[in-house]
């Protein structure tokens, strides 16, 4: 069960449907303690639902004010999620069922299943947060603590810079 798990039943959901939800201070501590966040300041949810028999889709945006650690010092860098999404609710496949490869497009990526029962929306919240999130944040000390730890930038690892390399020991050549 997710740390922010708002369980919507299929028999009260009506298309058209309009739900906000909003983290309180449990479900976020919970969220950040997840996703190995520093804070988790603030985070909402608007979504217009709509029904196709057992398929419900969650069209929406998702708001959030959080701390990530930097990736080379630790230090903390702010940041502000307001991420738009659309996420398709489709009934959990027959258990024994035959399995075959399922090619999805772009526009299936976000699918979820569910028992028949209900839909977990928060849950899938929760989900579109860590995908929104910056997999490599970095504060401001961050590009000095790196050359100091002796990681190279692009600029000096890339192509370019082992061709400015060879030719100024070539230029040095008598």
């Amino acid at each position: 069960m997710s740390e922010f798990s708002h369980r919507l039943s299929l028999d009260q959901i009506r298309d058209g449907d309009r739900i906000d939800i909003v983290a309180d201070d449990t479900e976020r501590a919970g969220i950040a303690r997840r996703l190995r966040l520093l804070s988790l300041e603030r985070m909402e949810a608007h979504a217009a639902l709509s029904r196709d028999g057992q398929t419900i889709t969650a069209t929406g945006r998702l708001k959030a004010v959080l701390e990530q650690a930097c990736v080379a010092t630790g230090e903390p860098v702010a940041q502000h999620v307001d991420e738009a999404f659309d996420l398709k609710f489709v009934p959990q496949p027959a258990v024994g069922a035959v399995e075959e490869e399922v090619e999805l497009d772009e526009g299936e990526l976000d699918t979820i299943f569910h028992d028949g029962m209900a839909i977990d929306l928060g849950g899938a919240i929760s989900d579109t947060l860590a995908l929104a999130l910056d997999p490599y944040p970095r504060s401001a000390g961050a590009e000095a603590a790196l050359k100091e730890a002796g990681v190279l930038s692009e600029e000096d690892a890339g192509p370019f810079a082992a061709l400015a390399a060879l030719k100024a020991k070539m230029d040095k050549l008598p």
